[in-house]
This record gives structure tokens, sequence and C-alpha cells, in this order.
């Protein structure tokens, strides 16, 4: 008995404080809290006031500083792809192929991805090392209005929270006068 006792202490304990730094979470972001005791003593804590609880005035967290950014700003790394993210045994721009030249107006670019891309992943098409084509959930992209010349093509993999988990090789294509 004493035992279980303690085991719903705890873990009341614990629940409490989980709702304790809910509670704190929510006053940060300048919300008042009620507590509601209802008629067998039990204790809750609302955003409601038409619950006919008690305001209360919780602490303010404390905050961290953030550390400086670098003075170079390098927003893309530069050097070998490596192997693709799993679950891709592929991930590579299909089409054009390197050193193709192209003439000046809508040119597609295909993204070999294999097996098909998941649901929460998508595919960001960088021209020349900027980004060019938002991230989208399609490895297929149309390009247009390049000027004259050559120009590198690069596809980054974005997983579900839009992290770069991978970088196809650079494809360079001539696009004619």
């Amino acid at each position: 008995m004493i035992s279980r006792w303690r085991l719903r202490q705890k873990s009341g304990l614990s629940t409490g404080a989980a709702l304790l730094l809910g509670l704190w979470v929510s006053a940060a972001q300048a919300q008042t809290v009620y507590r509601v005791v209802d008629a067998q003593g039990n204790v809750t804590f609302t955003d409601n006031p038409e619950r006919g609880g008690k305001a209360i005035t919780l602490a303010p967290l404390p905050s961290v500083p953030t550390a400086a950014r670098p003075a170079s700003p390098s927003p893309r790394a530069k050097g070998n792809p490596g192997q693709p993210f799993m679950p891709y045994d592929r991930f590579a721009i299909a089409n054009p192929v390197a050193g193709a030249s192209l003439r000046n107006n809508m040119t597609p670019v295909e993204v070999a991805v294999s097996p098909p891309l998941r649901d929460d992943h998508q595919i960001q098409l960088l021209v020349n090392g900027e980004l060019s084509q938002s991230a989208l959930h399609s490895d297929a992209f149309w390009l247009a209005g390049l000027p004259a010349g050559q120009h590198q093509l690069q596809a980054e993999l974005l997983d579900s929270q839009g992290r770069i988990q991978h970088r196809t090789d650079p494809v360079t294509i001539f696009i004619a006068e």
C-alpha cells in the first residue's frame, strides 16, 4: 500500500511539475492563468476566467542569451555532398545533363529520387549557389530567364523540419545567346 501511495505521489509531482512548466510558458506569452479549486478540492489551472478561478501571477522564465553569429556568413557549405540521405538510394539531377547547351527559355530540371520522395520531404533548387526555387514536394522544376553563359545547378533535399539533409553533385549547363 505504501509503495502505491508513493508512486501516486511521485506521478502527481511529475504531472504537477509538467503543468507548472506549461503554465510558466503560457505566462511568458503574456497570458493570464487562473487557479480553480473544485468541490472535491482538486486544483486545475486554466486560461478561461469564466470557470471562476483566481488569477495568479507567475514569475518570468529565465532566459539565456544567444551566441553571436560568425562574422562571415556562409549560408551553404561547399564540398562533397556525400552519400544520399537515407531512406534514398539515389538523389541526383537527371536533366539537364552536365555540359548541356540550352536556349534561354523554359528549362526543365528533373531530380532523380529513388525510392520516390517521402510525403514529409521537399527539394529546393540552387542556381550558382543561390536559392532559385523554394522547397517543394516535387522532383521537377522549371528555370526561366537565365542570362547567357555558364550556370551551376544543384538540388537540396530537406527533411520534415526544413533542414538540408543532402545536396546533389553540381551540374554545369550553358545558356546560349
